[in-house]
């Protein structure tokens, strides 16, 4: 049991290091461009179902194709890459590197299982495999459904500040874009995650695109319903001519109260949360401490009451 904890903990440190090695290696992201060939690949895109991707010119485009060709992976490449997106990873490389470390991971848990289960029987080697197989293929899966939950998390903690300042730099008589723009330079340091995602809204409308399809995206990129509502509240103040600014600031209080709101409920469930942990470790040891040694001095005194005699 410890050796399969050593291979699982070894494939887990070896897949994560090289994952952040080659994120961190790769040159700044270009917004405008990734929007523009995130906007070239989704026209040719059907609407149901996932584009057939093609044999490119570069290593990671080429991997990813044949990687496509094995059934059913071609669906697994699309929700891979629309979560990555969602964890606000969009370098173009991300895909091919999260496969392969993927894939790297799994060949690593199935070989140290057989390694393992090298002098076992067969049956007991071929239930070893498949379960190494479930884990090495639905661990880097979770891991990433938790990174796309992070994510999500402090574009909502974000949020209610950034559209408050919206409001108030939309009230001094500057342009949506400008605004969003300005917004943008003085959360990049606070909140980096929603200042990009706004910046990039802005790239997508310089580089010629609708403003409403590029609001569109952005629900589609982080699937937050307060940004979907701040989307249409500001697609629908564009299009009537209403005023941003008032509204920006009702919504933002709002976003508050709803933020709030979730703190109190997370507070509500810490105490349940506790009840495990307290119950399976502290209580225990707690009993150990506090009876043993009253029963330890009962089995001695009957002890010496038994030799007396």
């Amino acid at each position: 049991m410890t050796a399969i904890l050593f291979f699982v903990a070894l494939g887990i440190t070896l897949s994560a290091i090289a994952f952040s090695a080659v994120l961190l290696l790769q040159p700044r992201e270009d917004a405008l461009d990734d929007r523009l060939t995130e906007l070239q690949a989704s026209a040719s895109a059907s609407a149901n179902r996932p584009m057939r991707r093609r044999l490119g010119s570069g290593l990671s485009d080429r991997f990813l194709y044949f990687v496509s060709m094995l059934p059913g992976m071609e669906e697994y490449l699309s929700d891979t890459e629309k979560e990555l997106a969602q964890a606000g990873i969009r370098r173009k490389q991300a895909l091919a590197v999260f496969v392969a470390c993927h894939l790297g991971f799994l060949f690593l848990v199935l070989g140290g299982m057989l390694y393992l289960q090298r002098e076992n029987p067969v049956t007991t080697k071929f239930g070893a495999l498949i379960a190494a197989g479930i884990l090495g293929w639905m661990l880097p899966g979770m891991v990433l459904k938790r990174l796309v939950k992070r994510y999500r998390g402090r574009l909502q903690d974000a949020l209610p500040d950034t559209v408050d300042l919206l409001g108030i730099v939309l009230g001094t008589g500057l342009a949506l874009d400008q605004a969003m723009t300005r917004v943008s330079e003085e959360m990049q340091y606070i909140y980096p995650e929603l200042a990009a995602e706004f910046y990039t809204v802005v790239m997508q409308v310089k580089a010629g695109q609708d403003r409403s399809r590029a609001f569109n995206q952005l629900v589609r990129r982080t699937g937050i319903e307060d940004i979907k509502s701040l989307a249409a509240m500001i697609i629908q103040s564009e299009r009537f001519g209403t005023s941003l600014s008032h509204a920006l600031k009702v919504y933002a209080e709002a976003l508050r109260t709803r933020r709030r709101l979730r703190a109190e409920a997370t507070i509500g469930k810490a105490g349940i949360k506790m009840l495990f942990p307290v119950v399976l470790f502290i209580l225990p040891a707690l009993f150990v401490i506090t009876l043993v040694p009253g029963v330890l001095s009962v089995l001695r005194d009957l002890k010496g009451g038994i030799g007396a005699k």
